[in-house]
């Protein structure tokens, strides 16, 4: 008995609707639209089809860039049998399954093209799974994932694949998939220039995203072409694609940290709204907000910290979306403050140090004899009080005594850490000459 669900060569499956994706689907991979980086022809994918050596491979890349298509067809390309499987759906019974079968396949003498969707959601034992069949020829595996496969496939699996990057569709790559779109429909959109690259914005680089709104723009029946204002009445922006615990948390993260040490408040402004209107715990930034003064600031401007625990505060007393609004004055000033990172490279060069001369102790000049038998041990004797040295300053050691004096702390001559290696070299100056 035919199942519910039967999409069968039957007369009642080619007359059902299919939607525009679909219909658009490209049938060649010269065909596929914005990723020239690993379909050309001296791009990994063009190489490889043209020697006739196509290998595993992890497709990497957001949703909508033609992931699932461009495993498709070079099952196509290379007549192999295409079968495609979810991680969120297949457990190790299907997964059994799918590997006996391609095994009578290949005894046939047909190989297996295997395309898992959101492959990163296999656990470690699942994906260790796929080895010996990839290993074998049972199988040629294409993952896709939106994940950084870095940090979600164990190392053996990606050492048995390519991974391919895949990106995100810029305008005139839609804009091409919208004319397609039109060719298809057999009309233009009612739309003017304006509505029409809102439209583009509106997909925000996902092509799938892009040819859905279309299908429902060409159904309105309207006079005339819409503008940007009855566009933006009839159809809602997309969400921004934001995962507070994936790439691209870390990828705006990045983003607004380098744009603050690049002294770009424009840039910082841009990518902390980014973060906020994506949904990103305030106090999460507020913390690296703080982090940024003391690791890029420093000492080139104290009052820099100050700032930015202010603004955390105002944000815990007032709350959203007032107190946002201090934390983006925050990002505001560190961007334009004098930048040092003297201390913090001043700090990791001490633990190396630390690290390096494991348990030597103080020198006893130093050390307090609050005891009979500390003070017979020498513990103090020596010491010379600063406060009574000329210029407050006595010039000892106070390093291990068999460790050769370092330099750590070396500030920079911008801010007021210029001030500071004034003194610094005025030290320097006073221990030479008292040594």
């Amino acid at each position: 008995m035919a199942d519910l669900f039967d999409t069968g060569d039957t007369p009642r499956a080619e007359t059902a609707p299919r939607p525009l994706a679909d219909r658009l689907r490209p049938r060649r991979l010269a065909d596929v639209i914005g990723q020239e980086q690993v379909l050309g022809d001296e791009a990994p994918l063009g190489v490889m089809l043209a020697s006739g050596s196509l290998g595993s491979l992890i497709l990497w890349g957001p949703p909508g860039v033609g992931k699932t298509t461009i495993a498709r067809l070079l099952a196509d390309e290379t007549d192999l049998h295409f079968i495609q499987i979810s991680a969120i759906f297949t457990g190790v019974p299907e997964l059994r399954k799918v590997f006996e079968e391609a095994k009578h396949r290949r005894a046939n003498g047909q190989g297996t093209l295997l395309f898992v969707d959101e492959i990163h959601r296999f656990n470690k034992a699942q994906q260790d799974g796929f080895l010996p069949h990839m290993e074998d020829g049972t199988i040629l595996l294409v993952g896709a994932t939106t994940e950084n496969p870095s940090f979600e496939l164990n190392a053996a699996l990606l050492s048995r694949a390519q991974v391919l990057v895949l990106t995100r569709l810029a305008l005139a790559d839609l804009e091409r998939l919208a004319q397609r779109a039109e060719q298809e429909l057999g009309r233009a959109l009612p739309l003017d220039g304006p509505a029409r690259e809102a439209l583009l914005d509106m997909a925000d680089g996902d092509g799938r995203a892009l040819l859905n709104l279309i299908e429902q723009v060409a159904a309105w029946k309207v006079p005339g072409k819409l503008d940007s204002a009855a566009l933006a009445s009839r159809l809602m922006k997309r969400a921004a694609k934001y995962d507070k615990s994936g790439d691209e948390h870390y990828n705006l993260i990045s983003a607004l940290h380098k744009s603050v040490r690049g002294s770009d408040p424009d840039a910082a402004l841009y990518w902390l709204a980014r973060m906020l209107t994506g949904g990103e715990d305030p106090r999460y930034l507020a913390r690296r907000i703080l982090r940024m003064a003391i690791e890029d600031i420093g000492l080139a401007d104290p009052q820099a910290q100050s700032i930015c625990l202010h603004a955390w505060e105002t944000y815990e007393r007032i709350g959203s979306p007032e107190g946002e609004l201090a934390l983006a004055q925050a990002v505001a000033y560190l961007a334009l403050a004098p930048k040092s990172n003297a201390g913090y490279v001043a700090y990791k060069a001490a633990l190396r140090e630390a690290k390096k001369t494991g348990s030597e102790p103080p020198p006893k000049h130093i050390l307090n004899a609050p005891t009979r038998l500390m003070k017979e041990q020498g513990h103090g004797d020596g010491y010379a009080y600063d406060h009574d040295a000329e210029d407050g300053f006595s010039g000892q050691n106070y390093f291990p005594e068999s460790m050769k004096r370092p330099v750590l702390y070396q500030p920079v001559e911008r801010g007021f850490e210029r001030e500071l290696k004034k003194r610094l070299d005025y030290f320097s100056k006073l221990r030479l000459r008292r040594s």
